[in-house]
């Protein structure tokens, strides 16, 4: 992102879309002490810099059958030749896992998987985790209730 840095109004802007993207310019526009057409402007650059990526629903995982959140270390044998690229393949490809992050650490990745049940979840790692040949070992942590979960970054 270039470090052309956002103004105040700019920043209640994502404040406020952050809450609900589904607001219109003209209701943006009121709650930010602007008229339409700023903020509309603001938006756009805000989109076409990258500040903002896209918009989304946030569905309730266990509303639609996903009662199991997984957190998994997951380790990479490190001589593997093409280890991180088969992993980070199968990763943007499996839609069952919601994140992936590269860490430090013990681990090499750590990953957000949802699924029905347990059996889901062993069938998950067992066709698809484990039969990369570059992974070395996966630690599963059960999430047993969320305490905090966000979307929206601090802004200010």
């Amino acid at each position: 992102m270039e470090q052309n840095p956002l103004d105040r109004a700019s920043l209640q802007i994502l404040e406020a879309l952050q809450a609900d993207a589904r607001l219109s310019t003209q209701a943006l526009a009121e709650q930010v002490g602007l008229s339409a057409t700023p903020v509309w402007r603001r938006v756009k650059d805000m989109e076409d810099r990258g500040v903002i990526r896209g918009q989304v629903v946030l569905v309730d995982r266990e509303k639609i059958g996903l009662s199991i959140l997984v957190l998994a270390n997951v380790s990479l044998v490190r001589h593997s030749e093409g280890a991180v690229e088969q992993f980070e393949q199968l990763v943007s490809t499996r839609r069952e896992i919601i994140e992936c992050h590269a860490i430090t650490g013990e681990a090499d990745y750590v990953i957000k998987v949802v699924a029905a049940d347990m059996k889901a979840y062993d069938l998950f790692l067992q066709q698809h985790i484990f039969k990369l040949p570059g992974v070395s070992s996966v630690r599963s942590n059960v999430v047993l209730r969320e305490v905090k979960y966000e979307t929206a970054l601090p802004v200010d």
